[in-house]
């Protein structure tokens, strides 16, 4: 499967229990339909990306990841790559990528969408369409930081870094799971 028809699959049978990401759910679908480019970096109107909010073994802390560009704490995660199957495997490759945690597992059905102008890697302005998915790491996982990264910290849940903006949207994703 390819990462677009995964995300048309992904994005049609995830229900979403707040409005808000219900309509973001019917606009990655129209998205979808418009843009066969949709899940390419390429594509300049804009492109779905995959994160993941890396939760430790107890579910009490949230692996985070002080981005260069952004120059905020924000969750793991990317582009998808042509390597790509699913939206959740491009999730998954990038949070082991960017932790150095070997494994990693991933709750398949999405926790949380955003879309979200940035100028990315190709320096033209353009939308993350993000499909954001909870991921789980071993007992006594010890990340090590990329060079895609500033730091690398886990972070209580309850004391999370500011996000004055809401850039991240964290408390979001981890408003979803409740």
């Amino acid at each position: 499967m390819s990462p677009h028809a995964d995300a048309v699959a992904t994005m049609t049978a995830w229900r979403p229990t707040d409005r808000t990401q219900e309509a973001l759910r019917q606009a990655y679908l129209g998205f979808l339909s418009a843009r066969p480019d949709a899940c390419l970096r390429s594509c300049e109107a804009g492109h779905i990306t995959a994160s993941a909010l890396v939760f430790d073994s107890t579910g009490t802390r949230v692996l985070l990841t002080l981005h260069p560009r952004v120059g905020r704490w924000l969750q793991l995660g990317g582009h998808c790559e042509p390597s790509d199957s699913t939206l959740a495997g491009a999730a998954l490759r990038e949070a082991i990528e960017e932790s150095g945690i070997p494994d990693l597992r991933i709750d398949p059905v999405p926790l949380h969408v955003d879309v979200h102008p940035i100028t990315c890697s190709l320096g033209l302005p353009t939308r993350h369409f993000d499909v954001r998915f909870a991921v789980r790491a071993p007992a006594n996982a010890e990340p090590v930081r990329s060079a895609e990264s500033l730091d690398l910290q886990w972070w209580p849940i309850d004391a999370l870094p500011p996000d004055p903006d809401g850039v991240g949207g964290i408390e979001d994703m981890l408003a979803a799971l409740r």
